[in-house]
């Protein structure tokens, strides 16, 4: 025997991770809403593809930590998404895992009960049980898949997908996205260079053979057929600022076109193009939306966060708090967001009679 430990030194507890297979067998899709899925990502990919007229929307709170507010919030959204269909094709925004640039809460599904305790199990059930509601009330849901075994628990729920501004560059997440199901959008790096994520939509189109694991939970060599249905997302960086003007779409447009790729773009009314002011959105929205009236076709999708109540807050175990607000980035309310949603509308609707 040796002397002295050298394996798992720094492990200082292991749990069993509940399968994907007995998760999905507890919490099915129902046909409903495998058919809402499979219609809505096929709506996405024509909409990529220029064949669809309806601008998507991706809008929702910056990150689900209360199941019933979400649920709460979807079925108001259901009727703005209802009247402005002509349109505008809106996904909830249903955000489950939080990358950090440090430290932090980390999502509903690493932390459930918001208090470190960490029972991933419980937050794999309850970010299911969401996503089953979501579709129930008719509205397709999106997500950012950060952690590379959560997808098979989640990804049948989910119409579209984002590899975020910290992972883009990774090469796993690239292959992940080359196997994914679902359109998936790559947002450019944290300092705004927007390379990477072209240099991601090329990883992520191509074949890949890579170590994960099956339904089952078994270790298991895939292999991927490659994701046509990827894209950019414009989100802004620290070094660069905002990137969401008509110069950066037609720089983007031109580096998309120089790769051979589809010059489609989603823009991010939040996050660095904001300057994290949530009240900076309608500003970004405004922008945006003149480039859609005046007939940029390119900008095929956008993104916004958005909640019952304007603002955030610091959540604190055991202290009472703001039912429907959100406990990461500031979010616009709903009311707040409505008329940006007609103004996207109007826009869409006047490109369309351009054409």
């Amino acid at each position: 025997m040796p002397s002295s430990p050298i394996d798992d030194i720094r492990i200082r507890a292991v749990r069993p991770m509940l399968p994907a297979a007995i998760l999905i067998e507890e919490l099915p899709a129902s046909p409903a809403a495998t058919d809402l899925v499979a219609e809505s990502r096929q709506l996405i990919s024509r909409a990529l593809d220029g064949a669809e007229s309806r601008l998507v929307v991706i809008v929702g709170p910056c990150s689900i930590h209360d199941p019933r507010a979400a649920l709460d919030y979807a079925e108001r959204l259901k009727s703005l998404a209802d009247r402005f269909a002509p349109e505008l094709f809106i996904v909830m925004r249903a955000y489950f895992e939080k990358p950090r640039s440090t430290v932090g809460w980390k999502g509903m599904i690493n932390d459930p009960d918001i208090d470190g305790s960490s029972h991933v199990n419980k937050g794999l059930r309850t970010a299911r049980s969401v996503l089953c509601g979501i579709s129930e009330i008719g509205l397709p849901t999106a997500t950012e898949f950060l952690d590379l075994h959560v997808p098979q628990h989640i990804a049948d729920l989910v119409s579209w997908g984002a590899i975020g501004a910290r992972t883009s560059e990774s090469q796993v997440h690239r292959e992940l996205a080359s196997g994914l199901s679902m359109p998936i959008g790559f947002k450019n790096a944290t300092d705004g260079n927007f390379r990477s994520a072209i240099e991601a939509i090329e990883a992520a189109r191509t074949p890949h053979w890579f170590p994960g694991a099956t339904k089952d939970g078994i270790a298991a060599i895939l292999q991927t057929a490659g994701n046509e249905d990827c894209h950019i997302v414009l989100r802004g960086g620290t070094s660069t600022g905002p990137n969401y003007s008509q110069s950066h779409v037609e720089q983007v447009k031109k580096a998309l076109a120089d790769k051979g790729l589809r010059q489609r773009i989603m823009i991010d009314f939040s996050h660095a193009n904001s300057g994290k002011n949530h009240l900076r959105q309608p500003v970004v929205a405004q922008d945006v939306a003149s480039q859609i009236e005046a007939g940029e076709d390119a900008i095929f999708g956008v993104m916004l966060e958005s909640n019952i109540v304007e603002g955030r807050q610091d959540f604190v175990a055991g202290e009472p708090s703001v039912y429907g607000q959100s406990i990461t980035d500031s979010c616009l309310s709903l009311e707040q967001t409505e008329p940006l949603l007609e103004m996207l509308a109007r826009a869409t609707k006047r490109r369309v009679a351009r054409h």
